[in-house]
């Protein structure tokens, strides 16, 4: 499969070596400095582009993506807002978008395990639920997408949570996400039920960028050849 990789960062070097491990061309990279090369026929020959950029660029790039034919894998999170825009690209103009807030296995099947225990902690009201998560200090968005991801997971199934907040001083109905941004912390989320007579907690700790990049080339491989929006939902039928 030829592959183009849209930001060059440490996410961009680490999905570039697992691609080549395992048999795949990058034909094309793009960085901030050769934003031109959306037009090059390098580029136009990609059959799927992984981008791992910043909120601010993430949407232009995978305009740019779109007018060149290329399909996009996207892993920029903070950028959600014009995620209707990309929807209709794929419904009425036949493109092709794979998105997720984190393209770890491990934290796709962490957030089964949160819904499943959001379902049954709904029943026990005495455990009031909270969540934290820390990334590294170069993370623009706060929260992280993941935690998003974790907090819709939670209000879909929690009744007595009608929303997420970053404010020490919330409701009782608003879920507390404690964000934290410390060192070169790949990503640390854990999900809190406390009661007074005990602690109920699920964490996924990664160790290393390695979950996400692989995660990354394998839903480019799902991806090429596909149409439409996609998401991990499809790629792994949990």
């Amino acid at each position: 499969m030829k592959l183009a990789l849209i930001g060059y960062g440490k996410m961009g070097h680490e999905i570039e070596q697992i691609a080549i491990s395992r048999g795949h061309e990058i034909v094309s990279i793009i960085d901030v400095s050769n934003l031109n090369d959306f037009e090059s026929e390098a580029f136009k020959s990609a059959d799927v582009a992984i981008e791992f950029t910043r909120p601010d660029a993430a949407l232009e790039n995978y305009r740019r993506a779109f007018k060149a034919g290329v399909p996009v894998v996207a892993g920029t999170t903070g950028w959600l807002d014009h995620i209707d825009e990309i929807k209709s690209a794929c419904e009425n103009d036949g493109k092709t978008f794979f998105y997720a807030s984190n393209f770890s296995l491990g934290v796709n099947i962490f957030f089964a395990l949160n819904k499943y225990l959001a379902k049954i902690m709904d029943g026990f009201k005495d455990y009031d639920v909270s969540m934290k998560e820390i990334h590294h200090i170069h993370k623009l968005d706060e929260p992280s997408g993941t935690a998003i991801t974790l907090a819709e997971g939670v209000l879909e199934n929690i009744t007595r949570k009608d929303n997420w907040t970053l404010s020490k001083e919330h409701a009782d109905n608003e879920l507390y996400i404690e964000a934290i941004r410390e060192g070169e912390v790949p990503g640390y989320h854990s999900i809190i039920y406390d009661s007074p007579v005990d602690t109920i907690t699920i964490t996924h700790d990664a160790k290393s960028r390695k979950g996400f990049a692989l995660g990354a080339v394998v839903a480019a491989e799902f991806t090429c050849g596909k149409k439409g929006f996609l998401t991990m939902s499809d790629m792994l039928k949990f």
